[in-house]
């Protein structure tokens, strides 16, 4: 079973900058995307941005100026830095994964999650 553990949330001022983590256990798994959603304020999670195995990024259009996906496949890690934050940034957010297809455009529906860790952002 694929495992996934968020690290690095807390809180933040306006302007500051975090780095989320994530520790990805994959079990040998070589195709996979790998993304980090938020809570948002509806039913759904939202995407915040996603990674494919070979390294393909793909970012909300109103996050990618500011958001950062990366990943380490040495230590089997996955990143989201963020930066000039603002309060509607406070939120939950989750890794997630799904294996063998990362589509570019389509949306994904991953099939494992993590447990999420709490954003805070103050004015």
């Amino acid at each position: 079973q694929v495992q996934l553990k968020e690290s690095g949330g807390g809180s933040a001022q306006t302007g500051e900058s975090l780095k989320l983590s994530c520790e990805v256990s994959l079990y040998g798994h070589q195709s996979y995307c790998l993304a980090w959603f938020r809570q948002g304020s509806g039913n759904e999670r939202e995407v915040v941005a996603r990674i494919s195995s070979d390294g393909m990024r793909r970012y909300q259009d109103s996050m990618k100026r500011r958001f950062t996906i990366s990943k380490d496949d040495a230590t089997n890690t996955l990143y989201l830095e963020m930066a000039g934050l603002v309060p509607e940034d406070t939120d939950i957010y989750y890794c997630a994964a799904t294996l063998w297809t990362c589509p570019r455009q389509a949306p994904i529906h991953p099939n494992y999650w993590g447990q999420g860790i709490q954003v805070t952002v103050s004015a």
